[in-house]
């Protein structure tokens, strides 16, 4: 056997070898049991108005009745500043102001990119304003909404945009520098709360979230819709193993001492169509009462602590205008349990 070809077995070899360690340690195992978890949920105006909602109807549901006690807010740029330097945070101090009267903690999520389809916000007189004047307005109304609700007991983290570092949605950029820079200016303003960056549960590894934010938040998404192109596409279950969260999370708080909690926990469909245009039959194939159940039971078994489900507006909308409570009842379980 030459010289090349043993090189290239050796290499070859060492690569399998490898790459067996790195499977066995992030797909083989048991996260330990966690004994106290928190759930939450994930709340937008702009997503229960798209369903047909009364959103603040929708907000004291889960407030008073789910006894929801942690909410992530994800707030709008394009409706908060609507026109350019008049803010309206009416409808926020609404929700705010709700929570505190029932001793809630928020975490709320400001910035360009914060969540729900088309994922960042801009408004549109923003639109035609060139990267950095854009930055300069995003700035601007980060302090606006720092200013305002630092002194609010209420807000336990703020998270600085949603999945910044993660390509998806309709952005016109994306900018770590930039990120930087927003985080910067928040603990700037308010010093006394930790920043949340969040990333892909299943695309990312969570470095560079771990680098910028002192928490990071991870998605968890089980049965989901894969986008080829406009004619093309198709359902798949995700296969990675409860435990695979729980070895990241380990290697972040080695590394860099950071927590890892999950802040989107799949609880609503993720069709072909955005969700208020998918019929029923549709969102049947990723998530319904069972699947539901299978969630929670997978999200216990990945050794995190801090869980916020991602579509509760859906549940109020199942159990209002379809007549289909089951898993609104099944979620008051846990929340009672609290």
């Amino acid at each position: 056997m030459n010289k090349p070809i043993k090189i290239f077995i050796v290499c070859l070899s060492i690569i399998i070898a490898l790459g067996i360690i790195v499977f066995a340690y992030f797909f083989v195992g048991r996260a330990p049991k966690t004994e106290n978890i928190t759930w939450g949920v994930d709340f937008s105006q702009m997503h229960a108005e798209q369903l047909g909602l009364d959103w603040r109807q929708t907000y004291l549901a889960i407030l008073d009745d789910l006894k929801v006690k942690n909410i992530k807010l994800h707030i709008q740029w394009d409706w908060i500043e609507g026109k350019k330097g008049d803010y309206f945070f009416d409808d926020v101090d609404w929700q705010i102001s709700q929570a505190e009267k029932r001793n809630g903690k928020i975490i709320y999520v400001v910035g360009m990119k914060t969540g729900r389809w088309p994922e960042c916000h801009i408004p549109e007189w923003s639109k035609n304003l060139s990267k950095q004047e854009q930055q300069i307005e995003i700035l601007k109304y980060l302090k606006a909404t720092v200013e305002r609700y630092k002194n609010s007991e209420v807000i336990l983290f703020w998270q600085v945009e949603n999945e910044p570092l993660f390509r998806f949605g309709k952005c016109p950029w994306y900018d770590r520098n930039f990120l930087e820079e927003e985080v910067k200016l928040v603990k700037s303003i308010d010093p006394t709360r930790q920043i949340v960056i969040s990333d892909s549960g299943e695309q990312s590894f969570w470095f560079s979230a771990a680098k910028i934010g002192d928490i990071v938040g991870t998605t968890m998404y089980r049965k989901i819709w894969v986008h080829i192109n406009d004619l093309a596409g198709f359902y798949i279950d995700v296969f990675l193993p409860p435990v695979h969260y729980w070895k990241k999370a380990q290697i972040i708080e080695k590394f860099f001492g950071k927590k890892v909690i999950c802040v989107e926990l799949q609880a609503e469909p993720w069709a072909q169509k955005v969700l208020y245009e998918a019929g029923l039959a549709e969102q049947e194939k990723t998530m319904n009462l069972e699947q539901f159940k299978k969630n929670v039971e997978y999200a216990k078994r990945t050794g995190l602590d801090t869980f916020y489900f991602w579509g509760v507006e859906w549940w109020y909308w199942m159990k209002t205008r379809q007549n289909q409570p089951e898993i609104w009842n099944e979620a008051k379980k846990l929340f009672k349990i609290q």
